[in-house]
């Protein structure tokens, strides 16, 4: 597949993507309520429409040939960066499926491993730090400041502790 044809194909989809969110959207109100501003759908509804507008462009100028993207023959996607997606799709779905065993602090861990050791080949230091610093980040952010409970699994023990001390 060439880039050009890429692009088309991308704005096909956001174009009927938007449609479809511009319909959602229009189930709720999307004008001006009066005494209230304006209604649950407005944001949605004109984002959307002018989301289907740039589709609407770049087909515009795909159809024309107009722009760097627009005429160029080269391809998309190299074979050998698909390998790299199917990488990580395959670690992401394991993470996920791994959420409700090991829980978010255990599998986030191990995902950033993979991904910044065996994928990025980056050093030791940096994985092992970012492994540590980015669940603590996140559980910092989501289970002090805002309150949400994220899945832990069999690791739950562990946090009674740290919510001993800061609730």
């Amino acid at each position: 597949m060439t880039v050009r044809t890429a692009e088309l194909l991308m704005a096909i989809m956001m174009g009927v993507f938007s449609i479809y969110l511009m319909v959602k959207s229009a189930e709720l109100p999307i004008g001006w309520i009066d005494g209230e501003g304006p209604g649950g759908g407005a944001w949605p509804f004109w984002l959307s429409a002018i989301m289907l507008i740039s589709c609407l462009g770049i087909g515009y100028n795909w159809f024309r040939r107009r722009g760097r993207v627009a005429t160029s023959e080269k391809v998309y996607i190299e074979p050998h960066v698909l390998t790299d997606v199917a990488a990580v799709t395959l670690a992401l779905i394991v993470t996920v499926g791994l959420f409700s065993v090991i829980g978010i602090y255990g599998a986030l861990p191990l995902f950033l491993i993979f991904y910044i050791r065996f994928l990025g080949k980056h050093a030791w230091r940096l994985t092992i730090t970012l492994a540590i610093a980015i669940p603590a980040v996140i559980f910092y952010f989501f289970e002090i400041t805002l309150k949400i409970i994220l899945p832990k699994g069999i690791t739950e023990p562990l946090f009674i502790p740290l919510y001993g001390m800061f609730f």
